[in-house]
């Protein structure tokens, strides 16, 4: 294992993340019927690998992602990785991978970072398994220091087959299904003992499991989910649709998702002020890590919150240098992408600002056509003081409060 080269994208990742995901999208797809590759087919107007990819990066702990993709496709692999990603881009590395899926995820495995001690090997097919289930396989490994596999119970009947001299298939056999489980994607296992093991493997799995368990390594299994299913077959690809599709009312009002943010910055007299994305010559500034803009901070958290994505101290950490005295439209902008990324789209931005200055009337058209462009929909902004109550009214800082309206998109 080693630091991460220039060439995956992205240098050293940040945070030296313990657990990286190794997601396997270099296959053909012949059996899908489709003119590309399987994982960058499309399903409801994103790619199977950006369907994967998403589930991954709502793991609540940060993850080093490694893409492994056909040697043509690595740039759109790419492209495709840190669309998702957003403000996370920096932990994404994308490979080229092999013939075989044994050698994709051996290409993989040697893009590791140093820092990872537990790895996940997860196929892009099963574009709908739940962030639950990465976590869940998490813990397992890190509980066992084991190999862990997600898997289901055989529901179905099954026989062995034995083939007749006339070339039809005998029933040999009726096999006890109470020991038989269906494994899924990912399945993950101490980071070292999987290298080692792929090292030391002499002929083909059909698995990671198979790999690992091969140099005499334990794997234990865990439950796994229906929703994470391979898309193999033609009649796979549509039963995805079905399920990527948004579910649509007579009114549209299911597809409605509204959002709450709240900020709060003190005056700094140090600082220039920057307020709703315009600049205020002459006017206090706003103490913060950034500009301060606690307009544009708090639209950033109602557009998080009414699409489900977290928050904006989640998504854009003080502790991060990137975001050192960045203006408010980077928050904006980086996170109308990731909303366009989860499939939402803004419909309004409502802002009421709490202060005695500055004065917002003057202005108001201005703000309004700078937070309309930046979040591309109709924003309204007011003002009103606290009548000298509170930190507001002793006129020690402003605080601003949106509301956000956002609709699924297909």
């Amino acid at each position: 294992m080693r630091s991460l080269p220039p060439e995956g994208g992205v240098g050293d990742v940040p945070d030296s993340p313990s657990v990286a995901i190794i997601v396997v999208a270099a296959g053909s797809g012949t059996r899908l019927a489709q003119s590309s590759p399987k994982a960058f087919v499309e399903v409801a107007g994103r790619s199977i690998l950006a369907h994967s990819l998403q589930a991954v990066f709502g793991l609540s702990e940060p993850a080093q992602v490694i893409v492994v993709a056909p040697a043509e496709l690595v740039t759109r692999a790419r492209q495709i990785a840190r669309g998702v990603a957003g403000v996370a881009s920096a932990y994404v590395t994308v490979v080229a991978g092999g013939s075989t899926r044994q050698e994709s995820v051996a290409a993989g495995l040697a893009a590791l970072a140093t820092s990872v001690q537990i790895v996940l090997v997860h196929d892009a097919a099963r574009a709908f398994t739940p962030t639950e289930q990465f976590e869940r396989v998490i813990a397992a490994v890190r509980s066992s220091d084991a190999g862990v596999v997600p898997g289901l119970p055989v529901t179905d009947t099954i026989k062995r087959t034995d083939a007749a001299p006339d070339g039809q298939t005998l029933v040999a056999e009726t096999v006890d299904r109470s020991q038989l489980a269906a494994v899924q994607t990912p399945q993950g296992f101490p980071a070292a003992d999987l290298v080692a093991a792929y090292a030391a493997a002499t002929e083909d799995f059909t698995d990671d499991a198979a790999v690992f368990a091969a140099a005499n390594h334990p794997v234990t299994l865990v439950i796994g989910d229906a929703d994470a299913f391979k898309i193999t077959t033609p009649w796979d690809l549509r039963r995805a649709e079905v399920l990527a599709a948004p579910t649509v009312t007579s009114t549209s009002v299911g597809d409605l998702r509204s959002g709450l943010g709240i900020d709060v910055h003190a005056f700094d007299d140090a600082s220039p002020l920057w307020l709703g994305g315009v600049y205020w010559p002459g006017e206090r500034g706003l103490s913060g890590h950034s500009d301060g803009d606690v307009v544009a901070h708090a639209v950033c958290d109602a557009l998080l919150s009414a699409a489900g994505l977290g928050d904006i101290g989640s998504r854009f950490g003080t502790a991060d240098p990137r975001f050192a005295n960045a203006h408010g439209d980077v928050f904006l902008t980086s996170t109308v992408a990731m909303l366009a990324d989860a499939g939402y789209q803004t419909q309004n931005v409502s802002v009421q600002v709490v202060g005695n200055s500055p004065r917002i009337g003057p202005r108001r058209a201005e703000i309004e056509a700078r937070l309309s462009t930046l979040v591309a929909a109709p924003v309204s902004i007011s003002a009103t003081t606290s009548d000298f109550l509170g930190f507001t009214g002793r006129g020690e800082g402003i605080a601003v409060i949106a509301t956000a309206l956002v609709q699924r998109v297909p």
